[in-house]
């Protein structure tokens, strides 16, 4: 599909950030006037020995918090003796709990937290892509001057977080120097689901040509190193391109994981089985069978380990070949585990255990998906690192026919997917209804009601206003309903009113907005009053707040901000 010319009137740069659980990557492309933009890759990094679009999501700190290496560079051979010689601290995603009980798991050097440590690697992807754009372009120079100051960038983070994760990748954003923190800069920051960025990837490739028509649903399947997520959308136009979402993510799998490391509890709205989990489960196959052996020292199993990572896993396609994994010299043997020439031979049906959780795991997503969604699809696309996988492609296309799903994936890099495609979310908005992760809504009071059971438990926390109105404290008030499907910019909204003895007690409603107040007589004297709506801007991929209220007549609008409690279960 082809991107529409850029309309702006001033030369821009818009760049993408993917940080992944086990794997980031950076997307970019430069907007001119009038000009179709080119949607393009950062695919030279520091420390790789080929090129390639994405980096290890893992950093070496020296003890002070200085950033030592990062990406591959921090996957130099050589790194784990110089982190000996000069005391590094290893950072890196600890996907589940349990891996919080590792003794390998550092802490965080002194005074870092993880918006620090998110910050780090932004900064350090910024950078990269900062080097290769100037590398790569004519006059490379000269274009970052001109457009430095007013960068676009999006950031990519999995489908059901919403603002309280939001806030902390804003935090991490201005900390690395990629905005600053005002207003105007803040507007220079975007974010996307993955599922939404990868869906725009499948359509600007082509993938979605021929397959999908009006009114059809599809289902974004992204397979990555850590985590898989999986979206589901309905086109309910394609020319032009106008999408629905229409099932929300599943939350209920609890880890520890904010992008490169948690040490604070929150929901994630995903499948823990992506590729890493079958390097876990080859790990335990290569213990249990070497335990016996002179081969089963922590270092051989290390080696065969990584180059079961860099060839067997990717390849293998079937269960009737062997897999041979490359760990010593020709004098290294021991024919009663399959060990010959320094090569472990594997058969092809272990192989196939190390992946078939995560196969299970994922078609059982799938069936999830599809009670949830309002049109069932029939067409899924896998997407993400791991999607290059033949053998999971191929297992996973069998296991979903059975359920009357058709799975296709793209021809290139399936690992750009979302770094790319959050550049196509920039430049073209094909989502115009989605489905809200979460409830939102506001703390508040309500007037007492004798025949509500739950009012009469509280009865005794009731309380009179001057009004002579008989309250309960501490209620919330729904605005939007988990699952209520919104569309792009509408506004859901909640009325509310504050009365108080005092006309300077309403001030503290809020520091930036003066709110109309209007003075009564009741039963229990004088007060004033204060009404106004708590407005919500819905459909978008970052939810908005603003104040409203009346003054002369004239509806008047100020902002106001959203607070999201630390489990990420309820909004007031």
């Amino acid at each position: 599909m082809t991107l529409p010319p850029f309309s702006g009137t001033l030369r821009k740069l818009v760049i993408a950030f993917d940080v992944g659980t086990t794997y980031s990557g950076v997307g970019y492309a430069i907007l001119d006037p009038g000009e179709i933009p080119r949607i393009q890759g950062v695919t030279r990094f520091p420390g790789q020995e080929n090129g390639d679009f994405k980096i290890p999501t893992i950093i070496w700190y020296t003890q002070e918090g200085t950033v030592r290496a990062a990406g591959a560079e921090a996957r130099d051979p050589g790194m784990p003796l110089l982190a000996e010689d000069e005391n590094l601290i290893f950072v890196e995603c600890a996907l589940q709990a349990h891996d919080f009980h590792d003794s390998k798991l550092q802490p965080l050097p002194l005074g870092k937290d993880v918006v620090d440590v998110f910050a780090d690697f932004l900064k350090y992807l910024f950078d990269c892509a900062k080097k290769f754009i100037i590398e790569t372009h004519p006059n490379g120079g000269s274009l970052w001057g001109s457009v430095a100051d007013r960068i676009e960038f999006v950031l990519s983070h999995p489908n059901g977080w919403e603002g309280l994760q939001q806030g902390k990748m804003r935090q991490a954003a201005i900390a690395a120097g990629l905005i600053p923190n005002t207003a105007a800069g803040q507007a220079r920051l975007n974010f996307v689901t993955e599922g939404e960025a990868s869906m725009h990837y499948c359509v600007d490739s082509g993938l979605t040509a021929g397959t999908i028509w009006d009114n059809r649903s599809i289902m974004i399947v992204d397979a990555g190193g850590g985590t898989v997520d999986l979206s589901t959308y309905l086109f309910t136009s394609t020319v032009p391109t106008t999408v629905e979402e229409i099932a929300p993510p599943d939350c209920n799998i609890l880890h520890y994981c904010v992008a490169l490391i948690v040490y604070a509890l929150i929901n994630y709205p995903g499948i823990l089985q992506g590729s890493t989990r079958v390097n876990v489960r080859a790990e335990r196959f290569l213990r249990a069978k070497l335990s016996n052996s002179r081969y089963g020292n922590d270092e051989d199993i290390q080696t065969m380990l990584e180059s079961f990572e860099k060839s067997a896993k990717p390849t293998f396609k079937d269960v009737m070949d062997r897999s041979f994994i490359k760990f010593g010299s020709v004098r290294d043997r021991d024919p009663d585990v399959g060990i010959r020439s320094g090569q472990l031979t594997i058969d092809g049906t272990d192989i196939a255990e190390f992946f078939e959780p995560c196969i299970q795991a994922i078609s059982d997503a799938v069936c999830k998906q599809m009670q949830l969604s309002s049109t069932a699809p029939k067409m899924a696309f896998l997407v993400g690192g791991f999607a290059a996988s033949p053998w999971l492609f191929a297992r996973l296309k069998r296991v979903l026919a059975t359920i009357g799903i058709e799975l296709s994936r793209p021809d290139n890099h399936t690992n750009k997917a979302v770094a790319e495609g959050a550049v196509s979310h920039y430049i073209q908005h094909f989502v115009s209804i989605r489905v809200a992760r979460l409830t939102y809504g506001a703390a508040c009071r309500v007037d007492f009601d004798v025949t509500d059971e739950e009012h009469r438990t509280r009865a005794e926390n009731t309380f009179y206003l001057r009004s002579g109105r008989l309250m309960v404290p501490d209620a919330f008030g729904v605005i939007i309903e988990k699952g209520t499907r919104m569309r792009e910019n509408e506004e859901a909204e909640y009325a509310l009113q504050q009365e108080a003895a005092q006309k300077s007690t309403l001030n503290s409603l809020t520091s930036s907005v003066m709110l109309a107040k209007r003075k009564k007589k009741g039963p229990r004297g004088t007060y004033f009053t204060q009404d106004y709506k708590i407005v919500l801007l819905c459909g978008l991929t970052e939810l908005k707040a603003q104040l409203s209220w009346i003054e002369n007549g004239v509806e008047k609008r100020g902002p106001a901000e959203i607070v999201y409690d630390n489990e990420a279960s309820a909004v007031c």
